[in-house]
């Protein structure tokens, strides 16, 4: 599996936090596009898989193809850039600035969502033969995903509320640890398993991934789910974006590089913080 010690790939998530921020928009954009076009059609595969089969844990086994794909080819997730792009900013990389930061997950949140709705337009036309008839069964599977994840939360008012944030921490925790995973291994094999345990819990456990949810919520909008897209802000999107990003930076960001850097002797820190190649 060729693993890293953690010293070792946790620099590497602070090198790759550095090169995000200093990324092109066009280069941000293209690959934040890419990755939340990905991510959204491993979502509908994962949705017809559950409805084929009537068996979730088939789904949430081949879900993480897509999040392994997208990794592997170099595409950025909103729920990484989280975690990622603040460690640069916490350890003090030369030019790394709040605005800078914050530049990086705008980008990144517009990439994704062009990238999912992009998706959920084809699946909802191909589900519905060019909106010539109702959805099939799979479409319709995806319409009341977003009518129960919004509608569902709001009837619980402020429990409500703050459980769907939990969900978007808990959710953040495991996401967040597969692109740890992603740095862990020097092979494609390492970088695969590492990466497909975490995502796996995520997608079983129905945690909320404000990515994913750019695919199922504007899908159930354009089948005709009885929900608004104001519903879809407030009741989902929204508290789903701060809890990824809480849940992120608490349990995976932070936690690695307090106990994994910032507790390093002087001249070992100094040596191990030296600039290297983003993955």
């Amino acid at each position: 599996m060729s693993y890293l010690a953690p010293s070792e790939f946790v620099t590497k998530m602070v090198d790759a936090g550095e090169s995000k921020i200093f990324m092109s928009t066009r280069d941000t954009i293209i690959r934040a596009y890419m990755a939340g076009a990905i991510l959204a059609l491993a979502a509908w595969f994962a949705v017809t898989i559950n409805v084929n089969t009537g068996q979730p844990l088939i789904g949430a086994l081949l879900f993480p193809v897509g999040f392994v794909m997208l990794y592997l080819l170099g595409f950025d997730l909103l729920t990484g850039v989280f975690v990622l792009s603040p460690l640069a900013l916490i350890d003090k990389r030369p030019g790394v600035t709040i605005g800078g930061v914050l530049r990086n997950w705008g980008l990144v949140f517009v990439g994704n969502f062009a990238g999912a709705f992009t998706v959920a337009f084809m699946m909802a036309f191909v589900t519905t033969f060019g909106f010539t008839q109702a959805p099939d069964k799979v479409g319709a599977a995806i319409g009341n995903i977003g009518e129960g994840r919004t509608l569902g939360y709001a009837a619980h008012g402020a429990a409500g509320m703050a459980t769907l944030f939990l969900r978007g921490m808990l959710c953040n925790w495991m996401v967040s640890t597969g692109v740890v995973g992603a740095m862990i291994s020097t092979s494609v094999p390492g970088k695969v398993i590492a990466m497909w345990m975490p995502i796996l819990v995520f997608f079983y456990m129905v945690f909320e991934h404000s990515v994913v949810n750019m695919f199922l919520f504007p899908s159930g909008l354009l089948l005709g789910a009885k929900f608004s897209i104001m519903d879809y802000l407030i009741w989902n999107e929204i508290p789903t974006v701060l809890g990824n990003l809480v849940g992120g930076l608490a349990f995976t960001g932070m936690t690695l590089y307090a106990t994994h850097v910032m507790t390093l002797p002087k001249r070992q820190a100094t040596r191990v913080a030296k600039p290297r190649v983003a993955a």
